[in-house]
């Protein structure tokens, strides 16, 4: 097949990286480098040949005219005019199919001619705006695809732009939409706000295959997005050993959004792994230092969930053994990158790029083509085996080793210092039973409202490790089923020498223990990340909404909840209540 050349017109200087970024993408795109080559100015070799003549001749052979437009007009031949204004002026007269990207939301920077271009090439033609590097190529990704089959070159469009059968605007939560925009808006200063019309943030987005969402939008923004694709659910089990056996202690199955599947798998492996909560000392909130790092964690979570093979009928695979995390994506590497590569310096090639990009603007990513170095650099700060990268059967499996477990000396308790360790929820939980307990009665005793918290965070936690038992272990799901110490309970729950005499902290309300945390005015991200709390949704119903209503705590612009400048402080009452008995 035959592919044709797309001509990158901008200033070169100004937009280097951009135009090397651009080249990149395409050439490394499994689908783009079947139909298009990329042509840059500076990758010829010297000739005796006038500059202006070579740049026109080389517009007349291409067969696409993309624009790059940013502050700067570049520099001005005898009729004051540059060669970026007079390539778009040569592909303008022949007809070419132009796409045009404009760098940046302020126009009050652009130079004079610059400005008058863009108002000029926006009065012919759709143009773009894009504030780095991975909205141009999500943006450029989608032009190139819609004019090959508008052209009748491409048939089937990827996955991602796709429209998804049977799915309406109506199977689209505004919630979520909405929730992405606040987040997008204060993560990566995102132009449109939350409450825009749905149309227009999916038509923004190229969330559009038409009028009807494609499969991105329903992953994103779903209300049920496995009522569509099935397989897009993520399993997360924990084993005991270092081999997968049977029964399997514990096995969770999520669904959701792509933000919602990464969200949870990530606290069900936080959960389950050891940490250790030091003091506030430097600052409001008690550092918590887990065995693996968060931010490792969390990038193998976004790579499997943006990067997987959509149309695989396997679903991604979290599975953490005594000994290392694996996570497992349908899907293989592109062609053009080896397992050696990726602890290089890389392209980033997205097989999901209508996906990806909106992970990023959630700052649920970073920069394009950094995850994996960024996972190498945290595991290596940290001290943990370095991760580890294989492909098996089709699949791509990353690979965090969990570090050895050393022997604790035996101290004498009468010489020791005073040390306060984190208390695992599964073992506080042991601790308050007495007797047979109802759930209900369970998740009272520990203050907790959300029920499905409780369950996933405490109770089956405290079933897998053998500390309490059904009384009813035949039927799990029986209206009379109750729950009482293990044989293993008492032993794991009690930690304390008998001939010292514990100090026993009293539970306290999620509403107290915010409030207790507040130091001056603080965002929400800032209230959550002190509690060490992952779940936004549960962190806003079991703590700061409880916290405003109990008139603990109180906005600082309270008429405008919304307000991406909104903030928290203590009120009279909460200071009372912050303070521990």
């Amino acid at each position: 097949m035959s592919t044709s050349a797309i001509f990158v017109s901008s200033v070169q200087k100004e937009l280097t990286e951009e135009r090397r970024a651009l080249k990149a993408f395409v050439e490394g795109d499994a689908l783009l480098r079947r139909f298009f080559t990329v042509f840059l100015f500076e990758d010829l070799p010297a000739a005796d040949q006038r500059v202006d003549a070579v740049f026109l001749d080389q517009v007349d052979r291409s067969s696409v005219y993309v624009g790059l437009f940013g502050n700067d007009y570049g520099f001005e031949d005898a009729e004051g005019r540059s060669p970026t204004e007079r390539e778009f002026d040569r592909a303008t007269r022949q007809g070419k199919p132009r796409f045009i990207f404009v760098k940046g939301a302020d126009d009050r920077a652009r130079h004079p001619k610059m400005a008058a271009l863009v108002r000029r090439a926006g009065d012919q033609l759709i143009r773009r705006r894009f504030a780095g590097v991975s909205e141009l190529t999500a943006a450029l990704y989608a032009s190139l695809v819609e004019h090959l089959e508008r052209t009748g070159r491409l048939r089937t469009k990827p996955f991602d732009a796709a429209a998804c059968p049977d799915a309406t605007p109506a199977d689209l939560s505004a919630e979520k939409l909405n929730w992405f925009l606040a987040r997008a808006q204060a993560e990566r200063a995102y132009p449109l706000p939350p409450g825009t019309r749905m149309k227009t943030a999916l038509a923004h987005l190229n969330l559009l295959d038409g009028r009807e969402p494609s499969h991105a939008a329903v992953l994103l923004f779903g209300h049920r997005p496995q009522r569509f694709l099935l397989s897009s659910e993520v399993k997360c089990l924990h084993f005991h050993g270092t081999e997968v056996s049977k029964p399997i202690p514990s096995y969770q199955l999520y669904k959701g959004t792509v933000f919602e599947l990464v969200d949870h798998a990530l606290d069900f492996v936080m959960s389950k792994i050891a940490r250790r909560v030091g003091t506030r000392a430097q600052g409001p909130a008690a550092p918590v230092d887990y065995e693996l790092p968060r931010e490792a964690v969390a990038e193998a979570l976004v790579n499997a969930v943006a990067h997987r093979d959509y149309a695989s009928n396997a679903s991604v695979q979290v599975m953490l053994f005594a000994d290392r995390l694996e996570v497992w994506n349908p899907g293989e590497l592109p062609l053009s990158l080896t397992l050696d590569e990726l602890r290089r310096p890389h392209a980033s090639i997205p097989r999901n790029p209508l996906i990806a990009e909106p992970m990023f603007l959630a700052h649920y990513s970073e920069k394009a083509g950094t995850g994996i170095l960024d996972m190498i650099a945290r595991c290596r700060e940290a001290g943990t085996p370095l991760p580890e990268f294989r492909q098996s059967g089709g699949q791509f499996v990353q690979v965090l080793g969990r570090p050895k477990v050393a022997e604790t000396p035996e101290v004498t308790p009468q010489v020791a210092p005073q040390v306060t360790t984190g208390v695992a929820p599964e073992v506080r939980l042991a601790r308050l039973v007495s007797g047979e307990m109802t759930r209900q009665q369970l998740q009272k005793a520990l203050r907790l409202k959300d029920a499905k918290h409780f369950r996933e965070a405490y109770l089956q936690p405290a079933l897998d490790a053998g500390l309490i038992e059904m009384t009813i272990p035949d039927k799990p799901q029986s209206k009379q089923q109750k729950f009482r110490l293990a044989a293993a309970g008492p032993q794991a729950t009690s930690g304390v020498p008998p001939h010292v005499t514990p100090h026993v902290t009293p539970e306290v309300a999620p509403e107290v223990r915010l409030a207790r945390i507040v130091r001056g005015e603080m965002t929400r991200e800032q209230l959550q990340q002190s509690l060490a709390l992952t779940d936004a949704k549960h962190f806003r119903k079991s703590y700061l909404q409880p916290a405003l209503d109990a008139g603990l705590i109180e906005m600082t612009i309270p008429d405008k909840p919304r307000s991406s400048k909104q903030r928290y402080r203590l009120t009279a009452r909460g200071a009372a209540k912050g303070e521990p008995s």
